[in-house]
């Protein structure tokens, strides 16, 4: 669209948007900046520019090590919300659907409670006895299941709310279908973008959280935001690199997911 047709309303909006973007980025670029720099400290642009920092981190067993338990925290706290998440999604709405404005409250519990104050209650009750759990990755996925339920539970429900359930599996028990079949052929392939949609918010976020791991379990299951803590005495450009890696491998995570979502779609 050219600039008579977009008006000037039309490149005044643009103009403004793309400014609010470059203001967004600018901290992001600064850091980016920061990571590649060999010395930037009285002068306007750096001294010099290298990528030793990036090796360094790149191959720090450390790294690598807190790098892969983020991971598996991750994943793991992601397929336990996906396993107990839909079938309470599809019975709530198929056949509960009055139960739903009271799952809308019980759903953000965990964002009514300070993860500090979570994490000192998990402290006393999983410290000690038969269910001692401080200090260990399965603590932490508990955990981080409860902080991806509100996000998992509120993309899935628009989704479904959007497909009108009640109509595709009336239509394909008329098919001959049972319930489940419906469920798994019908309804679950429809729920795909919203799926997507709240296992990348969920991530995005989980990958990134720093208080639950921190106080639960610290150097004793180093996560990547526990080990970016731990180096902050380091240099600069050395967290900096830490900071654009991880920003960086969201945003390949995201943008292969939209791919893979695309072309499923198409």
């Amino acid at each position: 669209m050219s600039r008579a047709e977009l008006g000037p309303v039309g490149i005044y909006h643009r103009v403004v948007v793309y400014l609010l973007f470059g203001i967004l980025l600018l901290p992001l670029l600064g850091t980016l900046i920061y990571s590649i720099s060999s010395s930037w400290s009285a002068t306007i642009m750096p001294s010099g520019f290298t990528v030793k920092w990036y090796v360094e981190l790149w191959s720090d067993p450390r790294f690598l090590h807190s790098f892969g338990q983020s991971l598996l925290v991750c994943v793991g706290a992601l397929i336990l919300s996906v396993v107990l998440i839909l079938p309470l999604l599809f019975v709530v709405h198929y056949h509960f659907p009055k139960l739903d404005a009271l799952m809308n409250i019980l759903i953000l519990l965990p964002f009514a409670v300070p993860p500090v104050v979570s994490s000192v209650g998990l402290l006393q009750l999983y410290g000690s006895g038969p269910f001692a759990m401080v200090g260990t990755p399965w603590i932490l996925i508990g955990c981080y299941f409860t902080v991806a339920l509100p996000f998992m539970y509120r993309a899935i429900t628009n989704n479904l709310q959007a497909i009108n359930l009640r109509d595709l599996m009336d239509s394909a028990q008329l098919l001959g279908a049972s319930t489940w079949q419906a469920a798994f052929l019908v309804v679950l392939p429809n729920l795909r973008k919203g799926l997507m949609v709240a296992l990348l918010l969920s991530f995005s976020f989980l990958f990134g959280e720093f208080v639950f791991a921190n106080i639960l379990v610290g150097t004793r299951y180093e996560t990547l935001q526990v080990y970016l803590n731990n180096m902050r005495n380091s240099s600069g450009h050395f967290t900096s690199a830490v900071v654009i890696s991880y920003f960086f491998f969201v945003l390949v995570l995201t943008w292969a997911a939209n791919i893979l979502n695309k072309d499923k779609s198409e």
